[in-house]
């Protein structure tokens, strides 16, 4: 893969939705990636439509789990390997699914993931950043808002 010249051309995404998701694995897969040449990596959470084909409500709590999960992987990672992260938005599974959360219903989730992101964690002061932001007086994690 080094000797192929790929690296210089393209940046290696790392994919997963995972509230659990193994850090120490992708510490290890992000060495390895430098290894054979790619000097940056991206990383790719989800804000909504990654936890079931017909899901109709944000689980807050779970894509909140996910980016802190990911926060650790880039404080493990070296310092200037990490080029971004995307927050993707499933709508579906594919083209013949039904539509999954549909964007006004995820506008908290990724208030809160964009802010954890942000402040490189999430406290009881962003929860209440968001919470002004948006003009909500209770934000639910752990449970689907009402």
């Amino acid at each position: 893969l080094s000797e192929s010249g790929v690296p210089q051309l393209v940046q290696p995404m790392i994919w997963d939705y995972a509230a659990d998701l193994d850090v120490e694995g992708k510490v290890h897969l992000i060495e390895k990636y430098r290894r054979c040449g790619f000097s940056k990596v991206w990383f790719a959470s989800a804000f909504k439509g990654a936890t079931g084909v017909n899901q109709s409500l944000t689980l807050i709590g779970h894509h909140l789990k996910n980016h802190l999960q990911w926060l650790k992987v880039a404080s493990n990672s070296p310092a200037d390997v990490l080029e971004g992260i995307a927050l993707t938005g499933w709508q579906r599974y594919d083209h013949f699914s039904v539509l999954c959360e549909l964007l006004p219903v995820a506008i908290p989730s990724l208030a809160v993931c964009l802010q954890a992101l942000e402040n490189g964690g999430y406290s009881e002061k962003t929860k209440e950043n968001v919470e002004k932001l948006l003009g909500m007086s209770n934000l639910e994690t752990e449970t689907f808002m009402r």
